[in-house]
């Protein structure tokens, strides 16, 4: 059993204050009415500009009215004082050392959190062995920043999965400039599946790994979804969130926004609007009403970005093609045309496996939020597209990795900025990255 009052009562009294991971408890509201619709062709179009700045600010002032309701009568989520855990607790002066200093050659992703260090630490207490951690360091962003580090240590401490990023400790004391908050993580060696879907990309996956990325994403949203005692929304799902292990396991990361599901007898938890443009749901964009079926919409984003090879949104290209679930419509529907949104550095025969796989991200997509199906049933789907495209595809994983501290990654590291992130109240807030994260 690990106990959060760190230096002292430390953390439990931030738990307390922070009031962390709590549900909406008040009047059942009804749901918006929407049309139903069985294919992405009609099922948003994703909201265009303007409606998604209306939406953001409509959804910021229904979430002031949210915000007192949620104060009078929502649950605690159970910290992780109250669950076992094996989560060690770092010492600054120790990860200090093992990131020597935190120097910029350790340095191997940047985030809204804060910088992430490679590290080497001792396996355990009484262990010689030495292990590859990433270490996330707090920025100094304030009381939000503090929200997500307490999120991740009570979700990833209790939540533990093949397909999750294995969270190894953390660490929360004073020093000479004040509170130092960091995570501790399992080394992921081969980055972000959004690092290898890009167009710069040296080491682009193939169809076979690709569907393998799919199957594992989906087991960690079902085990989110439906196999723990308390349902957890991630609420931020997408490739650059899902990283790869040594192996080329998949597994999704950076829990800071999660959120516990609603509990029994509610539809749905009311929340600030947060997230990254082109994944979010746009029942969630529009009224802050938040479900797993907000996660499903992610997902067949994600496929459909798996399929193209394409970002969901991207104003670099034209006009026509910068928002992904638009230029896809035209394509989905006839087998001759579907090649052409084709990733084309995928090799061999794979059209046929990849429209089933549209498919299921069709499924995913429909406007109405309740005629999604569930992520047991859409990974049921995945696993029977799987199943039919063996031999499909080179199954082999990249061959060229690029090692953060050799000289190529060097010069290919520059700061871009990587995604568009919705803030709490609807706000925009950018987020920057290096081009190669291969950390949470």
């Amino acid at each position: 059993m690990v106990d959060l009052n760190l230096q002292g009562a430390y953390l439990s009294t931030i738990l307390k204050d922070m009031k962390c991971f709590q549900f909406y408890t008040g009047d059942k509201k009804e749901e918006p009415k929407t049309v139903t619709s069985n294919s992405v062709l009609s099922s948003s179009s994703a909201l265009s500009d303007r409606e998604f700045r209306n939406s953001r600010l409509e959804s910021s002032s229904q979430n002031a009215s949210d915000t007192s309701a949620e104060s009078r009568g929502r649950s605690q989520f159970p910290s992780l004082s109250d669950r076992p855990s094996n989560l060690r607790v770092f010492t600054f002066s120790e990860l200090k050392s093992a990131t020597k200093n935190f120097n910029r050659t350790t340095k191997i992703g940047e985030g809204g959190f804060g910088c992430v260090y490679k590290a080497t630490v001792k396996g355990g207490e009484d262990s010689v062995k030495k292990i590859d951690v990433a270490v996330k360091q707090l920025g100094r962003r304030g009381l939000q920043g503090h929200k997500e580090w307490v999120t991740e240590v009570n979700v990833l401490g209790v939540a533990e999965h093949q397909n999750l990023v294995k969270l190894v400790g953390y660490c929360a004391e004073d020093d000479e400039r004040g509170i130092q908050r960091l995570l501790v993580y399992e080394y992921m060696p081969n980055r972000s599946v959004e690092n290898h879907l890009s167009a710069r990309s040296e080491t682009p996956l193939s169809w076979a790994m690709r569907l393998k990325i799919a199957q594992d994403s989906a087991r960690g949203l079902t085990y989110l979804h439906e196999e723990m005692d308390v349902q957890i929304i991630f609420r931020d799902f997408k490739s650059s969130n899902i990283l790869l292990d040594e192996q080329w396991n998949a597994k999704l990361s950076d829990f800071g926004l999660a959120r516990l599901g609603p509990p029994e007898g509610l539809t749905h938890v009311s929340t600030a609007v947060v997230g990254t443009m082109g994944y979010a749901a746009p029942e969630y964009v529009q009224t802050g009403r938040l479900t797993s079926k907000s996660d499903v919409w992610s997902y067949g984003v994600f496929l459909y970005e798996l399929i193209t090879g394409r970002r969901p949104l991207d104003r670099n290209r034209p006009r026509s093609e910068q928002k992904l679930l638009e230029w896809v419509k035209p394509y989905i529907s006839d087998s001759k045309k579907f090649q052409h949104i084709l990733d084309p550095r995928l090799e061999g025969k794979i059209s046929r496996s990849a429209q089933k796989l549209s498919i299921v991200a069709n499924r995913c997509l429909v406007r109405h939020p309740k005629s999604r199906p569930k992520m047991s049933e859409v990974l049921e789907m995945v696993n029977k597209v799987v199943e039919s495209s063996i031999g499909v595809g080179n199954p082999e994983p990249p061959v060229k990795i690029v090692e953060p501290t050799s000289p190529e990654y060097e010069r290919k590291g520059k700061r871009r900025i990587s995604d568009t992130k919705l803030g709490d109240g609807g706000r925009l807030v950018r987020m920057w990255s290096t081009k190669l994260i291969n950390t949470c």
